[in-house]
């Protein structure tokens, strides 16, 4: 455990070993006051004054010594916890930045939250916490039980003997409470994931009429959560820190009896008895603190499993030079694709000449956002090429493909701030004038000029101040003035009101001009207007050409095409 911590440390792992040394110096000087207590309570008991002040002369002195190793002590935990925080932030931080994008999915996003705050602290607090209950645990005794040996060897053979079944109470406590928490920690993401879509979905469930009491989903991930907190209470708290407590009163109990035998058979006197089990009592006390220490120690190691786990995925590989581009220029050659060994893309190729548009067309889940994302380099491929501007996207530096691209998705989110601050994102270092043209062009002006702060105006959590119309402008406006020359377009126009529809729309038109576009389409226009049409099926292209090609072959986009058309045209009507 203290080898982990040392390593998740890094630079600051002096600081860790000094403390970690300081308290094995002060643990023993706990071990060496106790074992004096015999003699001193022996020269007490016996009338011995002579030999009672030089006993309590060198524990005074033992006690001043203690009192500031341990103030000394106390001031390298928390200065190592405020490090260790820092350094696990800034560690999770560093990593999860360079992850590919499509590690990223809803589970994961709760998991990695919960780590990067409750996880954190829970590591973090070993220093100032647990190290001093842990080190204590197991050198105090061992102190205790070397310098028993000096007294009555028989009592400290039988507190050597217990050693062994300490320790195994101590292992076995330890894994019930490990195996609650790993149970209790995956309840505890379930429910802040339903938590949060709660919150975020209580406009359609409130239309529905679906209050807390009707959630089922949130219901019964609250439900389980309970059900886990209770049997870590059970089960780690009762059953855990009960076994080792047990053990750690027969250690005690075994002391006990044999030191009575012994007084029993003259071998000690009473006096020294009352004084030896004095003794085991100090031998017996750190133990139980470390009792309490243990499930706490067992959560500590599981969330540095779980540390490892995120670290231990790798970034994708990425050179560390810029490549010279061509003409912007989209190629997939051969390209197969899956997730967990399923694959969803198979042998698909075309290339997207610059500055035209294709349109991915197709029934859900063919695989159209995939080649979208794939793009992107969310994910690598199982094989074939990527190409832009005719390098693999493989050969790019992340910075410099995202610099070729920009995203304009179905789901918008927007960071809570200002309109001002989610369109600067793209470009932190644009000119006024290039803010404000590309605000023009989105028609982002027409939602500043009736807010009383105008760009100024504050979007709300996920950008929920502004309507699904206004927040795709903004996010049309961040893409505009990002002015990369390749577009991908997962187009979302079908939810939004016909005044909206148009403005977005037009918002659309001037991002993709003159800019090679990749689009997810849903809109007829949009799909007519292509220059090439994909259309896929089961993760492969089945069809490929412009509107007017594959009308006319009569295939599986002319039949896609008409139901379309007539579904276009349905109308509500009144009953008679």
């Amino acid at each position: 455990m203290i080898r982990r911590m040392l390593r998740v440390m890094g630079d600051d792992a002096p600081t860790l070993r000094l403390l970690i040394a300081l308290t094995v110096v002060g643990a023993v000087l706990q071990g060496v006051a106790f074992a004096l207590l015999v003699p001193l309570i022996q020269a007490l008991l016996e009338g011995d004054f002579s030999r009672l002040w030089l006993w309590i002369a060198l524990e005074a002195t033992i006690l001043v010594v203690f009192s500031v190793l341990n103030y000394r002590t106390k001031m390298l935990g928390l200065s190592s916890s405020a490090s260790l925080t820092l350094h696990l932030w800034q560690r999770l931080g560093d990593h999860i930045a360079k992850l590919p994008l499509g590690w990223f999915d809803a589970e994961k996003v709760g998991s990695v939250s919960r780590l990067a705050s409750v996880g954190v602290f829970s590591v973090s607090g070993f220093p100032t916490q647990m190290l001093g209950m842990l080190i204590n645990a197991f050198v105090t005794p061992a102190v205790v039980v070397a310098l028993m040996f000096v007294f009555q060897w028989q009592l400290a053979l039988v507190a050597a003997i217990t050693a062994p079944l300490l320790w195994a109470a101590y292992q076995i406590a330890g894994a019930i409470v490990a195996a609650v928490d790993r149970r209790t920690h995956g309840a505890n993401v379930r429910t802040a994931n339903r938590l949060i879509e709660f919150a975020q979905t209580q406009p359609v469930l409130r239309a529905f009429g679906r209050t807390a009491q009707g959630h089922k989903l949130l219901d019964d991930a609250l439900v389980a959560q309970r059900k886990a907190d209770n049997t870590l209470i059970a089960w780690g708290g009762v059953v855990g820190d009960g076994i080792f407590r047990l053990t750690v009163q027969a250690a005690f109990t075994a002391i006990l009896l044999t030191g009575i035998a012994l007084t029993a058979g003259t071998t000690i006197g009473p006096v020294q008895l009352i004084a030896l089990l004095i003794l085991a009592t100090r031998f017996v006390q750190p133990l139980m603190e470390g009792a309490a220490a243990g499930g706490a120690m067992r959560t500590v190691r599981n969330n540095l499993d779980r540390m490892d786990t995120v670290f231990g995925t790798s970034p994708l590989p990425e050179p560390m030079s810029a490549v010279s581009l061509g003409e912007p220029s989209v190629e997939f050659e051969d390209v197969r694709f899956g997730y967990d060994d399923r694959e969803v893309l198979h042998d698909v190729s075309f290339t997207a000449a610059p500055r035209t548009m294709t349109a991915l067309v197709g029934p859900s889940g063919s695989g159209k956002t995939t080649i979208t994302r794939l793009v992107a380099r969310f994910w690598d491929i199982g094989s074939g090429a990527v190409r832009i501007a005719g390098e693999d996207v493989r050969s790019m530096p992340v910075e410099h493909l995202m610099g070729q691209l920009s995203f304009v998705f179905q789901e918008v989110y927007l960071f809570s701030g200002t309109i001002r601050d989610n369109i600067l994102m793209a470009r932190s270092d644009a000119t006024e004038d290039q803010l404000r043209e590309a605000i023009r062009l989105a028609r982002v002006d027409e939602i500043t000029s009736r807010l009383p702060h105008g760009l100024d105006t504050p979007v709300g959590e996920g950008g929920s101040a502004l309507s699904g119309g206004e927040r795709q402008r903004v996010s049309i406006a961040r893409a505009i003035l990002k002015d990369a020359p390749i577009v991908l377009l997962d187009e979302a126009t079908a939810a939004l009101d016909a005044e909206n529809e148009a403005l977005v729309q037009d918002a659309l038109n001037a991002l993709t001009a003159n800019r090679t576009l990749i689009v997810v389409a849903h809109r007829l226009q949009t799909i007519a207007a292509a220059d090439q049409i994909l259309f896929l099926e089961h993760g492969k292209i089945v069809e490929r050409g412009a509107h007017d090609e594959l009308i006319d072959v009569q295939g599986r986009y002319a039949d896609f095409w008409r139901e379309r058309s007539r579904a276009r045209g349905w109308r509500l009507g009144t009953r008679g």
